[in-house]
């Protein structure tokens, strides 16, 4: 479940600072898309600001895994986004974490000028090590969201971005083809750093799975004759 602010009108024109984060295929595009709909919705000036360097799926929209898209501006420095939000009400910017640190003071800048800011990206790099300047924006934002993705192991809530292809670049751009969302127990930091294959983490995970799959059926046998020796068996026998 997201968390929105609740709006009051006053005389006052209020901004704020919202954060959606989480790992990568945890919906945090299609969130920030979702809230400045509704606000194109309620008539409020809108702009949405991506990094330059994200080519991946289009130029000039916002677009997330499951293709939900909407319009943006791709800027190359945190700096050029205060010029070119000056119409605007609310204010979306995505893959923050692509940003320098000076992000952070420009989010507090446009919410101190009674703009509501919606910045939405990871908040834990490859190596699961805080992804700078997302802390720093969490720390200053009156609402945080944090999403999780399924882990493609256990299925369990991930939290984590694992990395494939064995780079060592703490930036580098990738879909499917170079990461997959794991929980915190399926997560392969050797693997991220590159010093194993994905084939190697799979063997691993596979074979940690037959372990306890293993340990628990020769626990059954034992577990059921002990029951059967306890005095409760005898009764209800």
């Amino acid at each position: 479940m997201t968390l929105e602010p609740h709006v009051l009108k006053t005389s006052r024109k209020v901004g704020w600072i919202e954060v959606v984060c989480g790992s990568m295929f945890s919906g945090k595009t299609e969130e920030l898309i979702r809230r400045v709909r509704r606000a194109n919705i309620a008539r409020q000036r809108t702009e949405i600001f991506k990094p330059a360097l994200d080519t991946r799926y289009s130029e000039d929209e916002v677009v997330s895994h499951d293709d939900s898209a909407l319009r943006s501006t791709a800027v190359a420095t945190a700096s050029q986004i205060v010029l070119l939000a000056q119409d605007s009400d609310v204010v979306g910017v995505d893959e923050a974490q692509f940003f320098g640190d000076d992000l952070t003071e420009v989010c507090r800048e446009l919410a101190e000028s009674g703009k509501r800011v919606i910045v939405a990206g990871l908040d834990q790099d490859y190596l699961g090590q805080p992804f700078e300047p997302m802390p720093q924006i969490m720390a200053i934002a009156e609402y945080v969201t944090k999403l999780h993705a399924i882990c493609v192991v256990c299925g369990n809530p991930a939290n984590h971005s694992q990395r494939l292809s064995g780079s060592t670049s703490r930036f580098q751009l990738g879909a499917q083809e170079s990461y997959e969302p794991r929980c915190r127990d399926c997560f392969d930091l050797a693997l991220s750093k590159g010093e194993k294959t994905a084939q190697s983490s799979s063997d691993s995970v596979e074979s940690s799975t037959e372990s306890d799959a293993s340990s628990k059926a020769s626990a059954t046998p034992a577990s059921s004759e002990a029951a059967s020796d306890s005095p409760g068996s005898a009764v209800r026998a």
